[in-house]
């Protein structure tokens, strides 16, 4: 498997403007939330990217990518109709072609010297299959997050083969077909905002938009889940962590974890005792 393609979703009512918002990344240098998410794709050997936004967006979108500005291809979803249609959308950009798929709202931080992406590129290329990022997630921010059911592959820490997908499930759903041996109790699987994917997922998706008519929305998690019965898909616990920056103060947490894991770090902390100090006075 060669992986040289990424798609970037961006095109969700409540997602639009978050990739264009300044945060400071871990060199101490201000940048969008959409050119951190490029450089989280280029660092794992993407070449070409492409962002699916709504129409109109692409003038913001290109002054948001700064100096990659240039690597951009913007793919227009006209109707809101679900974010496995926002992915259908890029299947001439794709092509015959595995690839990486990152979410517009989520921003990532590894806990090793390579990146999220990285990792997960490289075991998709080792495994020759289609991976998705999971992290383990309590059963409380189930109404957020596609999770999967699974079992551990023997000899690969981390690593499990996928048998069931269910989009935002709830606990009772969860707890009937998601439970995944050697997790904490009231924890799941869920789903990272990223996924190295097989162009079988464009043919299942396009299925779906078929079935569902011109006005349903299409869910990336339904194709998923037809993936897991068709070709071996994987599952993978990447050494980092995922912050949904459209959550309620998610760009402040994502802001924090960046600043913390950079050459500012001791500036930040002081800043926060001194803050934290302030406040019990």
């Amino acid at each position: 498997m060669q992986l040289t393609k990424a798609v970037i979703t961006a095109a969700g009512k409540n997602q639009r403007t978050l990739p264009l918002q300044s945060l400071v990344d871990r060199d101490g240098v201000s940048k969008t939330a959409l050119t951190i998410i490029i450089e989280e794709a280029l660092a794992a050997g993407v070449e070409e990217i492409a962002v699916v936004i709504c129409p109109g967006d692409a003038a913001a979108y290109r002054a948001a990518a700064g100096p990659h500005a240039g690597r951009l291809q913007f793919i227009e979803q006209a109707e809101p109709r679900g974010y496995g249609h926002a992915v259908w959308c890029a299947r001439e950009f794709t092509g015959a072609a595995p690839f990486l798929l990152l979410v517009g709202d989520h921003l990532y931080v590894s806990t090793t010297g390579s990146g999220c992406a990285r990792q997960l590129v490289n075991l998709a290329v080792t495994a020759e299959a289609a991976v998705s990022a999971v992290q383990a997630t309590h059963e409380s921010k189930l109404p957020y997050y596609g999770a999967i059911g699974g079992r551990r592959v023997a000899s690969h820490n981390g690593v499990y083969e996928i048998t069931d997908v269910l989009e935002k499930p709830t606990p009772t759903e969860a707890e009937q077909r998601l439970v995944v041996p050697g997790l904490r109790a009231g924890h799941y699987l869920c789903f990272f905002g990223m996924h190295v994917l097989t162009p079988t997922v464009m043919d299942l998706l396009g299925d779906l938009v078929t079935e569902r008519g011109a006005q349903s929305g299409v869910h990336l998690s339904t194709a998923l889940s037809r993936l897991a019965r068709k070709e071996r898909y994987l599952a993978f616990e990447a050494s980092g962590r995922r912050y949904d920056i459209g959550a309620r103060y998610g760009l402040l947490t994502a802001q924090l974890a960046l600043a913390l894991e950079g050459s500012d770090r001791d500036e930040v902390l002081s800043g926060l005792v001194e803050l934290l100090a302030q406040r019990t006075r």
